[in-house]
């Protein structure tokens, strides 16, 4: 009996939410019923539903019914919502995309595993200045080799394992007065998705330059948390099951870089947040919230990730002779074309654009190639945690776990330029000249 009065109210519900569409003025019938059916059914049957929202007020009974009954017509919804004639669910489906759902390709068409043409820019200049620091790296490698040989007067059969090292000069310099405009910025740094819009306010070279991310507390207590809303994402040859492979092993491992190389002292967070992947952010916000809570000394919060791409597309480099899994810095704006998201709102907006922004410029002028242009989308991923948030796509599906623990080492370099402040330079960095050509 139970089972069919909760089919009937489903139903019910489900001729309501179209309903809502021509008769929006029917806000009291629907708030009174919904805590009947939130108490009967939401909470017991599909408790999901009842946590769609991130903030601790609870939602109005119109706008909680209309989200729940109308998300697989996402189209549907951005109309009631924006109370526009006319619009398609194609025209919308992208925009109305839950943040846990965002990141899971598994049903979509295949341009949309990719981040696009934008996000892989790379600029002849930045190209050719990689080129001439492998070649100088690699030269040198090979001239010590050969000298350690001579001493030794003798010849090692097996090649010893290419080291990294990491670049101490720049490869390449930005001529900053050329990129204060937004447009140039933008085509210099960023690829924005079309569910949203970054705007001037937003991106200003010389504001995201100028914002101090040097980490201010001693290594006495944590600084640095790492953790992974996707921890069960792999790579092409990880060990199922095995924490020292896939994601997970790639965090230990960029923990351990910034720990013993660098002497930092950083929490390693290994929870599994992505039983249900589409509310892995949902899951996730808790439990960095209290560790957050009992550590706070931690002034960065990375949450470390691996991309999906076409398999016949490799996000791979060539680094000090070394296969390298290239990397992207990732941003919420927490706003759609239409505006704001309520719902979403982060104070530490500005923040984490200067940070993503001073660790891209860091990357492209010691490692030119190694990171894919920064990604600006309509969400907010959690990053409004911590002032200095990071969320970072490493590699994607198709890469090898060496090529991904190659790609920490620049990373963590690249971390340590920036949380030490020694990179951004200021002053007179502005009027250094970025190498000709194009």
């Amino acid at each position: 009996m139970k089972i069919i009065l909760i089919a009937v109210v489903i139903i019910a519900f489900g001729f309501g939410g179209a309903e809502l569409l021509r008769e929006r003025e029917k806000k009291s019938e629907v708030s009174a019923m919904h805590g009947i059916v939130e108490e009967l059914i939401m909470e017991p049957y599909l408790p999901g539903i009842c946590r769609m929202s991130e903030t601790d007020s609870n939602a109005s009974g119109e706008n909680f019914w209309r989200g729940a009954l109308l998300a697989p017509y996402p189209g549907l919804l951005y109309a009631l919502e924006n109370g526009e004639d006319g619009v398609t669910e194609s025209d919308y489906a992208r925009l109305l995309l839950t943040e846990g759902s965002d990141e899971d390709h598994k049903g979509l068409p295949e341009e949309a595993l990719e981040y696009g043409d934008d996000a892989m820019h790379l600029e002849k200049n930045m190209e050719s200045a990689l080129l001439k620091e492998n070649e100088r790296y690699l030269s040198e490698a090979e001239q010590k080799e050969e000298k350690e040989t001579e001493e030794e007067g003798e010849v090692d059969d097996m090649p010893e394992e290419q080291s990294f090292a990491c670049v101490e000069e720049k490869s390449y310099r930005y001529k900053w007065e050329e990129l204060s405009s937004y447009e140039s910025l933008v085509k210099a740094f960023y690829a924005v998705d079309s569910t949203t819009v970054a705007g001037e306010q937003l991106l200003q070279a010389d504001a995201l330059r100028d914002k101090d991310m040097r980490i201010q507390g001693s290594a006495d207590a944590p600084q640095i948390l790492i953790y992974h809303t996707h921890s069960k994402e792999n790579f092409v040859d990880s060990v199922p099951g095995d924490e020292n492979s896939g994601i997970l092993g790639a965090g230990e491992y960029l923990a351990s870089l910034l720990r013993e190389r660098y002497g930092y002292n950083v929490i390693h967070d290994k929870g599994c947040y992505d039983e249900d992947r589409s509310y892995a952010y949902n899951v996730s916000l808790p439990a960095i919230e209290g560790i957050l809570r009992d550590n706070p000394s931690i002034e960065a919060v990375i949450d470390l990730h691996r991309d999906e791409m076409p398999a016949d597309r490799r996000l791979v480099m060539d680094l000090q002779g070394r296969p390298t899994a290239q990397f992207m810095f990732f941003n919420g704006l927490c706003r759609t074309k239409k505006g704001a998201i309520a719902q979403l709102e982060n104070p530490y907006l500005a923040d984490n654009l200067a940070l993503s922004f001073q660790m891209q410029t860091a990357c492209n002028e010691y490692y030119p190639g190694i990171a894919r242009r920064i990604y600006l989308k309509a969400y907010r991923y959690n990053m409004h945690l911590c002032p200095k948030s990071l969320l970072i796509e490493l590699g994607a599906q198709n890469n090898t776990e060496e090529e991904i623990h190659n790609a920490c080492e620049p990373l963590a370099h690249v971390l340590d330029l920036v949380f030490s402040g020694r990179e951004p330079e200021r002053g007179d960095a502005s009027k250094e000249d970025a190498p000709e050509g194009d």
